[in-house]
């Protein structure tokens, strides 16, 4: 009932798909990754220290990187826990998003997958079918990705809104709309190129991940400051960092005291 609730989804014989070298040869690659987007993210928590004197704009990247370092680190301790408790291995959510090379690829096949996977059928395939009938198969995929990207549009909005009790303002869904805009124009243009000019990916990383964390600046991260998100949660941070303290005090207290 839980593994249906969630949007996780089971590795099916993740044993035969990786055999031992392999997997130990990945699981070391795994442990530095998550070291270093580990310690960025603490660079970043201690950044805020001096957050009056960074420009806003510089404010909001460091949030849209916060954003992604900790979602990825939280989800994969999730996946390590129901390793060590279950046995299983969870799909990742996340497929290295920096080094996505086109709208398409980041998308698609490395950002926030279990609901790529989940939206595909839900949305995207649907509309699909019922595009081709109208419109032929060519073409067909213009509407199906406006639709999901839509659709996922105002499921964020709804996401905002229990989160501020506030009436949306729309920014967060025209992130999105945005972005299927410029993912159907960039499947058109690839659909006219025929794979005759390929950039390298030297050009088309920088040029995608600038583009997504720019009109994540933009669009996305206001929601968060306008509604003192980033306020709230420096408080939390504070919290459990001074119940930390405290239970490391109590317990050093404790080892000293019977000694």
């Amino acid at each position: 009932m839980a593994l249906a609730c969630l949007p996780i989804k089971i590795q099916q014989d993740p044993i035969k798909e990786n055999p031992s070298s392999k997997s130990q040869g990945k699981s070391k690659e795994g442990t530095v990754n998550y070291v270093i987007k580990g310690l960025l993210l603490a660079i970043i928590l201690w950044s805020y220290n001096f957050i009056e004197y960074i420009h806003p704009n510089i404010i909001k990247l460091l949030y849209a990187l916060h954003i992604y370092f900790f979602l990825e680190i939280f989800l994969a301790i999730g996946a390590a826990m129901v390793r060590s408790f279950y046995g299983v291995e969870l799909e990742p959510q996340f497929n290295e998003p920096f080094l996505s090379t086109s709208l398409q690829d980041f998308w698609g096949k490395r950002w926030n997958l279990m609901v790529a996977s989940i939206m595909r059928p839900t949305v995207y395939e649907p509309t699909l079918r019922f595009s081709s009938a109208v419109i032929g198969r060519k073409w067909a995929p213009v509407p199906s990705v406006l639709s999901t990207f839509v659709v996922s549009g105002v499921m964020h909005e709804l996401v905002f809104y229990y989160l501020r009790r506030v009436s949306p303002t729309g920014e967060v869904s025209w992130f999105f709309i945005f972005h299927g805009i410029c993912l159907t124009l960039e499947i058109g243009l690839k659909k006219a190129l025929s794979g005759k000019c390929r950039l390298p990916w030297i050009v088309t990383g920088p040029l995608t991940v600038g583009f997504v964390l720019g009109t994540g600046v933009w669009l996305f991260i206001p929601q968060f400051t306008r509604s003192k998100l980033d306020v709230r949660a420096f408080e939390e941070y504070a919290e459990i960092g001074a119940l930390l303290k405290s239970s490391c005090e109590k317990v050093l207290n404790h080892i000293f005291y019977h000694l």
